[in-house]
């Protein structure tokens, strides 16, 4: 079983370090810089390859990587958005079935979630195949620092990673042609990658479930406003208010952004162990206590919506409208803010 890693620029896709350690540490990183892409893994990875292949070219990449990853039967790929590029060429040039969205894969049975993780379907594996692993379905546990081999941590021995020489044959592959590479819009990229998130939860809607289109079309503006993507929770995509592509959590899409802002989600562990480890959290409840609070580097304990409508007004997307009168206790919207 070996992981195959797909890299640009150096830089690990997401999901890389679960593949890694699913795979039992053994890992193939092609792409553009890959030697600096391996240090930066955290996953203990006990065989390292390197295949230095320029800028992403996923038919040609799938055609020369078949010979290499040839005698392994379960061939492991991140499903990050150029895994799954990748890895249905690679099953087609292995002649081998594509097992999509694993949550997880051993030698022997890989289990796939299914109907937006409502369904997991599992597979007994009693041939050679290909696999995408989701981001966030796993742990990974890094090596010990110190540890020199099988007596400090009972695995064996890491060793110096190896080149290896890739045979690239453009002319005979079917990839398009790179004539510029636009930066992402906020509004449409892959959740997984996005580095701010501004995301909205049933407390948006107040207890009223009219109230949730409106708000999240306004979540949708302020987010665009401030270069952001919008996520949901499950409550939120459940009622249609927003896509389910751009719900976070166990059953949704695993995220690790820079700076995600939370307005009206109470924290269920649904929802934040699909929520890796941001840099900066900001929450917005009218529950202090409530989880994601704690979570949170600021808390502002008021009404989401209120805060969302006057976040909108100060940047211009929508004018100033008035507050619902808020519960005994409660503080205006940016009265009272406290640090989680």
């Amino acid at each position: 079983m070996i992981a195959v890693v797909p890299v640009r620029g150096g830089q690990l896709p997401h999901g890389a370090d679960e593949a890694v350690a699913e795979a039992g540490g053994r890992v193939l990183l092609v792409g553009d810089g890959a030697a600096s892409a391996a240090g930066a893994l955290v996953a203990a990875a006990t065989d390292v390859a390197l295949a230095e292949a320029g800028p992403f070219a996923p038919a040609a990449w799938a055609a020369a990587l078949a010979a290499e990853v040839a005698d392994d039967d379960v061939v492991l790929l991140p499903a990050s958005p150029d895994g799954r590029d990748l890895a249905p060429r690679l099953a087609a040039a292995l002649r081998r079935p594509l097992l999509a969205g694993a949550i997880l894969v051993t030698p022997e049975r890989a289990v796939l979630a299914r109907r937006g993780g409502l369904v997991a379907e599992e597979h007994r594996i009693d041939r050679p195949v290909v696999a995408t692993l989701q981001p966030g379905v796993r742990g990974v546990e890094p090596r010990p620092v110190g540890a020199d081999g099988p007596d400090d941590d009972r695995r064996p021995a890491a060793r110096a990673p190896r080149p290896v020489r890739l045979v690239l044959d453009a002319a005979a592959s079917a990839d398009p042609q790179v004539l510029e590479v636009m930066p992402p819009d906020p509004a449409t990229m892959d959740l997984a990658e996005a580095p701010r998130i501004v995301a909205g939860g049933a407390g948006l809607a107040a207890g009223d479930a009219d109230r949730g289109p409106a708000a999240f079309a306004l979540l949708a503006e302020v987010a665009a406003a401030l270069g952001a993507s919008v996520g949901a929770t499950r409550v939120a995509t459940d009622a249609g208010w927003v896509p389910f592509e751009r719900q976070i959590g166990t059953t949704g899409v695993a995220v690790d952004p820079r700076l995600y802002v939370a307005l009206g989600i109470s924290g269920a562990v649904q929802h934040v162990s699909g929520l890796g480890d941001p840099a900066h959290v900001v929450a917005v409840n009218l529950d202090p206590s409530a989880p994601m609070m704690t979570m949170a580097d600021l808390a502002i304990v008021s009404d989401a919506g209120a805060v969302l409508r006057a976040l909108a007004a100060r940047l211009g997307v929508a004018t100033p409208s008035p507050a619902p009168a808020q519960p005994d206790g409660a503080a205006a919207a940016g009265e009272v803010v406290a640090g989680g």
